[in-house]
């Protein structure tokens, strides 16, 4: 009998957003054996046999961080530290930054709505003409980040349109700006109905998913 892989995505609605969450499980549970845990669930149990831990999007200023994370950040780094590798989608990608857990080298998670010719310029859910692995893909965004550093450290899976990297992985590292785990009710909106993916982008998040598991 073949193991599938396991990974725990964090779930804390509504600072990490249950929607996020179903998503990424959606996405991923064919293959994958997915566990939801929360914030008193962070310790070193949590990552006994643990092959990704994945963090969601959702309301992610510095006080969410502060008080769901943060008390048990050092749980997260021994995990990578270890050989564990780490998911991150929006907000869960911020938290990779240097003003969360650290764990990115040489990159900054840069809010793209502020960067240098960017499509999107306020915070609101819409979709961005993103460039993923050379295709053009119209991906559900909400206020994500740009990982902006040395890109011979790491390799771009995808690009927001001012050419800004939106989704990497570096060493065991895995993050996204825009929300390849969006499901059909986020776009419920007139101007957002044309660019449903048909679940294509959950295939996207898969692939990533894999790559990341292969490192």
């Amino acid at each position: 009998m073949i193991t599938k892989p396991r990974i725990a995505i964090f779930l804390n609605h509504p600072e990490c957003s249950a929607h996020c969450c179903v998503g990424m499980y959606e996405a991923l549970h064919p293959h994958y054996q997915v566990r939801f845990f929360n914030r008193d669930q962070i310790n070193s149990k949590l990552f006994k046999n643990l092959d990704i831990v994945a963090f969601p999007g959702g309301i992610g200023n510095s006080d969410t961080f502060d008080k769901l994370v943060k008390p048990r950040a050092g749980y997260i780094k021994d995990y990578l530290s270890n050989g564990g590798r780490y998911l991150g989608i929006c907000m869960g990608a911020y938290w990779a930054g240097h003003h969360y857990l650290d764990i990115l080298r040489s990159v900054t998670a840069e809010q793209y709505i502020k960067r240098p010719n960017a499509d999107v310029r306020r915070s609101f859910g819409t979709v961005s003409k993103v460039s993923w692995q050379g295709h053009q893909e119209h991906m559900y965004f909400y206020d994500g980040c740009s990982l902006i550093g040395d890109e011979s450290q790491f390799d771009t899976v995808a690009r927001y349109p001012n050419n800004d990297p939106m989704a990497i992985v570096q060493n065991r590292i895995g993050v996204i700006g825009c929300h390849p785990e969006a499901l059909p009710s986020w776009y419920d909106k007139p101007h957002l109905k044309p660019n449903w993916h048909n679940y294509r982008h959950h295939e996207l998040l898969l692939n990533f998913t894999n790559e990341l598991l292969a490192r």
